[in-house]
């Protein structure tokens, strides 16, 4: 019983190690990683399957091509793999929702300040044509009082 636990203690304790590990945390977290490993892994499968199941001679499998290609495969994958763990996580770029429309309301405003065409088309679109219009009074203009002379 007691070998029991030991077995269940170093288990649990592998796999803590194995959760905690930033190699496995990279793994889960990185998409791109975890593809890389897969294509590999494929590729390197396909290749074993050729070569176990082919009956030929070794200087016919060295001349295969598909075998070549599976091979070549597989291994850029896993180079690919190792330049990712290596280099550690790609930062992922901050996005900025809001930049483009600052950079555009900036050149708007820039426009209409500039512009009085622009400026006028603008305020007329906004609030209506202005009326123009001519005043006359109806209203007689006063005489001036006279002055000592």
């Amino acid at each position: 019983m007691a070998a029991a636990r030991t077995k269940k203690a170093k288990k649990a304790a592998t796999a803590a190690a194995a959760t905690t590990s930033p190699w496995v945390q990279r793994l889960v977290d990185d998409e791109d990683l975890r593809d890389n490993f897969r294509v590999a892994f494929e590729a390197a499968k396909d290749a074993y399957d050729r070569v176990a199941s082919d009956g030929r001679s070794p200087k016919a499998l060295v001349e295969d091509k598909k075998l070549q290609k599976d091979l070549n495969k597989a291994a850029g994958a896993l180079k690919d793999a190792g330049t990712a763990l290596k280099d550690g996580p790609k930062k992922k770029k901050k996005k900025h929702p809001f930049r483009k429309v600052l950079v555009l309301l900036v050149i708007a405003g820039a426009a209409l300040a500039l512009s009085e065409d622009l400026r006028t088309k603008v305020l007329d679109a906004l609030f209506g044509k202005e009326e123009e219009f001519e005043y006359t009074s109806t209203t007689t203009p006063s005489t001036p009082p006279p002055t000592a002379a």
